[in-house]
């Protein structure tokens, strides 16, 4: 099993940043790639980010790409999202997820997710 527990939601205006924290326990963290999802009200779950286990390989979606950085430091089991220019769109609970297969976009090969954080992007 993989906990994740995420945090560093908030509200933000639209053009600012914020920085997404996802820290993982239980299994070895390096035998994990890693993914950032979103869920807006009323939309279905949508692919954001996903980082190979070294870090050296980082897919994103087109709308965040430019935007949106995803890390993750293996010496304290955290995957960040760092999230710059930020628009109302944006709004939406996030997600990171572990999987074993190398950075999936599609959320259905994830094992594990944490609960979610809240992105509010005022206009």
């Amino acid at each position: 099993q993989v906990q994740l527990v995420e945090s560093g939601g908030g509200l933000v205006q639209a053009g600012g940043s914020l920085r997404l924290s996802c820290a993982a326990s239980g299994r070895t963290f390096t035998n994990y790639d890693m993914g950032w999802f979103r869920r807006a009200p009323g939309k279905e779950r949508e692919f954001v980010a996903a980082i190979s286990w070294s870090g050296v390989n980082t897919v994103y979606a087109d709308s965040v790409k430019g935007r949106f950085t995803i890390s993750r430091d293996n010496a304290k089991n955290t995957v960040l999202l760092q999230m710059n220019s930020l628009k109302p769109e944006d709004t939406a609970v996030y997600y990171c997820a572990a999987t074993m297969k190398p950075v999936p976009t599609d959320g259905r090969q994830y094992d594990y997710w944490g609960q979610g954080t809240q992105v509010t992007v005022s206009s």
